[in-house]
């Protein structure tokens, strides 16, 4: 009897685990392929893109595609626009881990928001987003993966200074460090 009893702890913990995701794990869970992408301002020290995505793009991994090859170290960004399923993320502070919320269907991105730093050299992007229901309610947390339909429109503004995100044990979360990257910014 106990085995069996042991077995369904095992089994219960598995269903709750894969409610949830790691920090580290929350990453990209798709491409986007379709995505487009235009310097706004040319020769400007702090630039502007339009980085657009289309139909069936997965925006979280565009956007960390985004960063990776235009070398961003700093970055916030705004969109809008519409997608056809989502999963979005809410912390869970005891857990350290995100709890997986599932969006499918149409919805439309009333807003959506984050930014983009340098964790261990590399570009992190950290984005949540509220999407409007059909019957005009709204659903919203931390961007785990979002399926563009039809479109995606994300302006993005790239800063000419390093952000850096450090380790946090107490959550396990990386979060922006704001010490100055440059000494002359004190």
């Amino acid at each position: 009897m106990s085995g069996a009893v042991a077995q369904i702890v095992s089994a219960e913990k598995e269903d709750a685990a894969s409610e949830y995701v790691a920090p580290p794990d929350a990453g990209p869970k798709g491409k986007a392929p379709r995505m487009k992408i235009q310097l706004l301002n040319p020769g400007e020290k702090t630039k502007q893109y339009a980085v657009i995505f289309y139909q069936g793009d997965e925006a979280f991994s565009g956007l960390l595609e985004f960063a990776q090859k235009y070398h961003v170290t700093s970055a916030h960004f705004t969109a809008i626009g519409a997608v056809n399923g989502a999963t979005v993320g809410w912390f869970d502070p005891q857990r350290k881990m995100y709890k997986k919320i599932p969006i499918p269907g149409q919805h439309e991105v009333i807003g959506m928001s984050g930014d983009i730093a340098l964790y261990q050299g590399k570009p992190v992007v950290h984005t949540h987003m509220v999407v409007g229901n059909s019957d005009a309610t709204t659903s919203g947390g931390h961007v785990l993966a979002a399926y563009v339909s039809p479109t995606l429109e994300v302006m993005v503004t790239v800063d000419p200074v390093t952000m850096q995100k450090r380790f946090d044990p107490d959550t396990a979360l990386t979060l922006i460090d704001p010490s100055p990257a440059n000494k002359e910014e004190k």
